[in-house]
Parts: C-alpha cells; sequence; structure tokens
C-alpha cells in the first residue's frame, strides 16, 4: 500500500505566502509595493539558477517605473521583512533582496524574549521597557494592545502592556485569544480594572489547551453558548471587535424567539456582501423577513423566498384630440348662401361667368 499526489502534464507551480504577510503587512501597503513583493517572492522561491531576475526585469513584468519597483524595496524593508545585501558599494542600487521568513521573525520579536534553556526556563512576570518597545513594533501586538484599550474602555499602562506581552510566551497564545480573554472578562463577567483577573482567564484557557481562536470557539459551543453566538456572527460579518450590548439582544432573538439554527443565521450573514456597510441591523432585515415567511430551514429559502414578479405596466394610449374652432360672433351670423344648395349655388356661378364673358366681347 503507498499514497501518491496525482501529477500534471504541466507544472505550473505554486508559490506559498505567509499568512503573517497577507493578514499584517499587506493592508498597510499600496497595491504596487504588494505586486513587487509578491513577484520578487516568487523568483527567490523558484531559485532557477538559469533565470536572472533583477529590479529592471521586475519593472518591466510588472509594467511600472523602475522607481516604483525601488520604492517598495526601500517600503518593506522599513517594514523588516526583507534585507537588502549590497553588492557593489559604490552602487546603492545593485543588492540583493533576502525575503525574511516572517514566522521566525515573529518567534524573533516575541517569544525569544525569553530564555528556552532549560535551566533558564524560569519565566518573568513582565517584559522589560525595551522589550516592549521593540514588540510593539510587530503590528499583531501593537494592533493586539490597540483592541484590548478598546475593549476594557480605557488606556492601558505601560506596566500591564508589559505584563500582557508576557504572557505571550509565558502561555503560548496567539494576540486573538488574549483579545478574546479580554472580552470575556469585561463582557461577560463584567471585570473592568484589575488586569490580573483577565490573566486567570487566560490560565484556565491554557490548562483546557485553548491557545488558538478554533479551539476557543468550540469550547464556547458548550461552555457559554450564547458568546459562542456572539463571537461566530461577529466573525462572520467581518468584525474584528466585540459585540455592543444592542448587537447582542438582536442575536438573541434570532435564536430564542425566532429558533434559528446557526446555519441559518450565518445563511443570512452573507447578504453582508451586497452591502457596502454590513450591520447587524441589515442582517436582522434579512432574518426577520425570513421569519415572516414561515421559513424554518436553509433548504425552504430558495423555494419560499422568490423575489416578486414585477407586472407589466402598459401604459395606455394617449386619445389625440382635436383643437375645438373658437366661434365669434361672424360665424353666428346667417350667410345668404345658407337658403341655396350646392347645386344651385353652382348654377348661380355659372351664370356671373358668361354674363361676365358677354360683357367683355361687347366691350371689344
Amino acid at each position: 500500500m503507498s499514497f501518491f499526489l496525482e501529477t500534471t502534464d504541466m507544472d505550473f507551480g505554486n508559490t506559498p505566502i505567509e499568512n503573517i504577510f497577507i493578514n499584517d503587512y499587506m493592508p498597510m501597503a499600496n497595491g504596487t509595493y504588494v505586486k513587487v513583493y509578491l513577484l520578487g517572492y516568487k523568483y527567490a522561491y523558484d531559485r532557477d539558477a538559469k533565470v536572472e531576475v533583477n529590479n529592471q526585469i521586475i519593472a518591466k513584468h510588472l509594467e511600472i517605473p523602475l522607481e516604483d519597483v525601488l520604492r517598495a524595496w526601500d517600503f518593506w524593508e522599513s517594514k523588516g521583512i526583507i534585507e537588502k545585501i549590497h553588492v557593489d558599494e559604490n552602487d546603492k542600487y545593485n543588492y540583493k533582496v533576502k525575503f525574511l521568513n516572517l514566522k521566525q521573525l515573529y518567534i524573533k520579536n516575541n517569544l525569544s524574549l525569553f530564555s528556552t534553556k532549560e535551566e533558564e526556563r524560569k519565566i518573568p512576570t513582565t517584559a522589560s521597557p525595551n522589550e516592549l518597545i521593540e514588540a510593539n513594533q510587530n503590528p499583531m501586538i501593537n494592533r493586539m494592545f490597540n483592541n484590548i484599550d478598546y475593549i476594557i474602555r480605557r488606556q492601558t499602562s505601560t506596566t500591564e502592556k508589559q505584563k500582557i506581552l508576557s504572557w505571550l510566551a509565558h502561555y503560548n497564545m496567539n494576540p486573538d485569544v488574549i483579545e478574546a480573554a479580554f472580552t470575556y472578562g469585561f463582557e461577560r463577567k463584567g471585570e473592568r480594572r484589575n488586569i490580573n483577573y483577565y490573566e486567570s482567564i487566560i490560565r484556565a484557557w491554557y490548562d483546557e489547551g485553548l491557545t488558538n481562536m478554533e479551539a476557543l470557539l468550540e469550547y464556547f459551543k458548550t461552555k457559554d453558548e450564547k458568546y459562542y453566538r456572539y463571537q461566530r456572527v461577529m466573525k462572520a460579518l467581518g468584525f474584528n471587535r466585540l459585540a455592543a450590548e444592542s448587537e447582542m439582544k438582536i442575536i438573541d432573538k434570532w435564536f430564542d424567539e425566532y429558533k434559528f439554527s446557526m446555519e441559518m443565521v450565518l445563511k443570512g450573514c452573507e447578504g453582508a456582501s451586497k452591502t457596502a456597510n454590513p450591520s447587524i441591523n441589515y442582517i436582522d432585515g434579512i432574518l426577520t423577513s425570513w421569519y415572516n415567511k414561515g421559513i424554518k430551514a436553509v433548504e425552504e429559502i430558495e423555494e419560499k423566498d422568490k423575489p416578486k414578479e414585477k407586472k407589466e405596466y402598459k401604459k395606455p394610449k394617449a386619445i389625440e384630440k382635436k383643437p375645438t374652432p373658437i366661434k365669434t360672433r361672424f360665424h353666428n351670423f346667417k350667410q345668404r348662401t345658407d337658403d341655396y344648395s350646392a347645386d344651385a349655388l353652382e348654377d348661380i356661378a355659372r351664370k356671373k361667368r358668361e354674363a361676365y364673358l358677354k360683357r367683355l366681347e361687347g366691350e371689344a
């Protein structure tokens, strides 16, 4: 017995791009810089010694000015994800580009703040000020701190940030799980200011093996169904924030009053793609419409939620109105010819012509 993959007649190749770049670095750059990075990364990944690649070739391939390529490398170097290796010290534009491994960079900037040697496994309770400054250069860490400030409705102090940073290494948790702990403690447990309370939540999750969001959502399915609903719906709508109290009440209505399943609610959330500014109220309109139509399952949507056919409206043909002549006193005057028929009038006219002609002949 053996296992193998199907092969194709032509090798089109694959270029794996790390999610850290897509999630954190790509949004901060313009489209041209992203294209330069991706094409350069592809050439680096192919490692074809027969193909000579330089900035001029990249500019020609992307149909952009060479200056844009050079500015792109300057930008990515400033973000710390590439390294320029100069070939000629006298020519600052003659350099090789080294793409740094973003996973290793993340570990280096955050987890390597603490020793990995067995004899030095004692984890400090807080990170040092310098470590905090260095960690803040990482977009994911910086975003985590900003989101925590938003969640607890106040600015975290430097000491608190140092302690939160130490949790990343101590509990080996992703930043989004740390954020979720603050959301859970603030909204569900009513905690406001005690930073140590949030650590107790993280410690409990760590003991349960909940170190990533996928495991955490599975956990909430059984332990805290309502919180799971809020998190799942907000994630489906693309919101990176906790649900407001008013939004929670609407979400509760979908499940408790309408008795909709999560599958039905997520199907309604797909309608968010039809609007530029999706909101809970917009989805509520969709789900309430389904509820009023008696739709209980996803399979019934296509049958019972058909758009109404518009009746063809024919505009009535306009009746052409002839202008009514205006009568004056002249029209009301009785003419002498009114007493003669058409033949009699013709006979009178003929006689007058004959008399006129005879008179002309006499004068001649």
